[in-house]
């Protein structure tokens, strides 16, 4: 049996080994070097997309289609061309109507280009292809963003193109052909002059979100197929001081770069912390831009410096919990107000306290909150009915985790038989849809109670899937929802019993708030870490599962089961031949 109380260190990331680190003021590095630090893979596949001789003149990145993405690709792309890059284009003139060309000789040509790396997050065709316009007989060429970008790169979002199969088509041909054919917007409406084609070296970046590329895929699977893949990186795995540096490194390069204030060597720990609640793992840390970018935009009303402290960081992070806690607050007074039952005292018999999280459209903050999961069993032929299921209101998911909790338990009982009963579960007082196994636990201890007839400890809430051995898995939105039982039990007054199990492999999971960890370290609220169904059945019902020289629940369902089959044989003899049940049972 293993059940570790947890302490109110590891409760969240822990930091006590780099305050060194964080009190060096020399952070900053330039952009491209940090990148070719944090993004190895993508330097490697842009090293090959930019040879000479690349194997393809396309390369798919998966990245958000924002321009904060865009612009960095950009930059990373322009730290990797050679400084001095030779002039191209052409020079198109006209006189009289008539349009000639001849190489560009100076970077002030109308067609000329040095070879640079342009972005766009949207473009229309006259910004991508330039355009021929005509105004009171005079003819003017406007180049376009594939001009600009001619000897270099274009970065573009795959939306654009995907919103406008046109425009990539044409663009597809110019990056085949290598060569630029000016051609009328308007099939009804024929150019105003000829003006000659010209040579155009181009290659291009299409950067857009898993859904995007898919559906690129789809529309050229063989140009997918040939074109470099890779990936910007959203997260940082911090295994050392060298990857915590370069994390520090990079959340200054997104201060600097937005004229915002950074961390003092105090607010590291609390902005890693946060960062850590929105990764959902201790050593994993965000490189997202526009997160970051958030975090110090908000820091920087609460500060007049270049650095805010840890005191204004933490005061920022309150006031928008505070600004976005509406939602949550209302529904814990539901629970408060006893319109929602939570019992967070005392005991009953095949009822526990399972942890949800709520994620309301349109709200921008997920919120934990009990769920009441009850039990009832009676005399049967051993179905299992889950009654969200039956009302069409359970998912594919938590009927799959029904099924594994009933094989766990008919494994452990070892019966040749059938079970002679009946149960059925519900989530009490849900009037929505419920899916996914992460109350699969919960469910299974609210059966095993039901069966054996052991009360469950009202003051203890359990979150968690099993697998079909008993196993505890690891689930999602642990911090919402030990913090969202953890609310209900401050307002009812901490008695010093109250808690929450949670999977031992949700341990690193956990980035809990200050209040949450100072009730732990005084022992006014506990959380345990266990690894098996029958490591939390003792906490929740004070007996084993199994174990000799000892009254345990697998003994208690056992001796249940043998009664009820000893009642049911009496029976099995007609009416008028009952009489013959009872010399069987002496």
């Amino acid at each position: 049996m293993t059940i570790n109380k947890l302490s109110g260190r590891e409760l969240a990331p822990d930091t006590t080994d780099y305050q060194a680190l964080f009190a060096q003021t020399e952070l900053t590095l330039p952009t491209d070097s940090i990148l070719r630090d944090t993004q190895a893979r993508l330097h490697y596949a842009l090293e090959q997309f930019l040879y000479p001789q690349a194997i393809s003149p396309v390369v798919l990145v998966k990245a958000p289609e924002e321009p904060e993405y865009l612009k960095l690709l950009t930059t990373l792309t322009e730290s990797m061309q050679p400084r001095e890059q030779p002039l191209c284009g052409v020079r198109y003139d006209i006189n009289n109507g008539i349009v000639t060309q001849r190489p560009a000789e100076s970077a002030e040509d109308n067609f000329a280009s040095t070879r640079p790396v342009n972005y766009a997050d949207w473009v229309e065709a006259e910004q991508l292809f330039g355009c021929v316009r005509q105004f009171n007989g005079d003819v003017t060429l406007q180049p376009g963003l594939v001009h600009q970008a001619n000897g270099g790169v274009l970065v573009i979002s795959l939306r654009a193109l995907l919103a406008q199969p046109l425009l990539w088509m044409r663009l597809k041909n110019i990056v085949t052909r290598q060569r630029f054919d000016w051609l009328s917007f308007d099939d009804s409406r024929p150019l105003p002059v000829h003006v000659p084609s010209m040579p155009l070296s181009l290659k291009v970046m299409l950067v857009g979100e898993r859904d995007s590329l898919a559906d690129f895929q789809e529309m050229e699977p063989e140009f997918s197929a040939n074109a470099i893949y890779t990936e910007f990186e959203e997260n940082l795995q911090i295994i050392d001081e060298d990857s915590l540096r370069q994390w520090c490194q990079w959340v200054w390069q997104v201060a600097r770069d937005a004229a915002l204030p950074g961390p003092a060597a105090d607010a590291w720990p609390v902005l890693i912390q946060e960062a850590a609640r929105y990764t959902g793992d201790q050593e994993t840390l965000p490189l997202c831009p526009l997160w970051l970018g958030r975090q110090l935009r908000e820091a920087a009303a609460f500060t007049e410096g270049s650095e805010f402290s840890a005191e204004q960081l933490t005061t920022m992070l309150e006031q928008r919990q505070w600004r976005e806690g509406f939602l949550a607050e209302r529904m814990q007074d539901e629970i408060l107000l006893e319109q929602i039952l939570i019992e967070t005292e005392g005991e009953r018999v095949g009822q526990i306290n399972a942890l949800s999280v709520i994620e309301f459209p349109g709200h921008p903050r997920a919120f934990g909150e009990p769920s009441r999961i009850s039990c009832v069993v009676h005399v049967g032929d051993g179905e299992f009915t889950d009654i969200e299921r039956k009302a069409e209101l359970g998912g594919n998911i938590h009927a799959k985790g029904m099924l594994i909790m009933q094989s766990f338990l008919m494994a452990e009982l070892g019966l040749e038989q059938q079970i002679p009963f009946s149960a059925s579960l519900t989530f009490e007082q849900s009037y929505s849809e419920v899916d996914g196994d992460s109350a699969s636990m919960a469910e299974l201890c609210a059966l095993i109670s039901a069966l054996s007839g052991a009360p469950i400890n009202q003051s203890i809430a359990i979150t968690g899937s099993v697998d079909q051995f008993g196993r505890a898995q690891p689930v999602g939105g642990l911090n919402e929802k030990i913090e969202g039982f953890f609310a209900i039990c401050k307002h009812r007054d901490l008695t010093g019993k109250q808690g929450v199990i949670i999977p031992s492999s949700n341990v690193r999971h956990l980035s809990l708030s200050q209040e949450v960890r100072q009730a732990v370290e005084d022992e006014q609220f506990f959380i345990w870490a266990v690894d098996d169904v029958t490591d939390a059945l003792p906490l929740l019902t004070q007996l084993l599962w199994d174990a000799d020289g000892q009254t345990t629940l697998l003994q208690t369902i056992q001796e249940r089961i043998a009664q009820a089959s000893q009642q049911d044989a009496r029976h099995r003899y007609p009416w008028p031949l009952r009489w013959l049940g009872w010399f069987n049972s002496n």
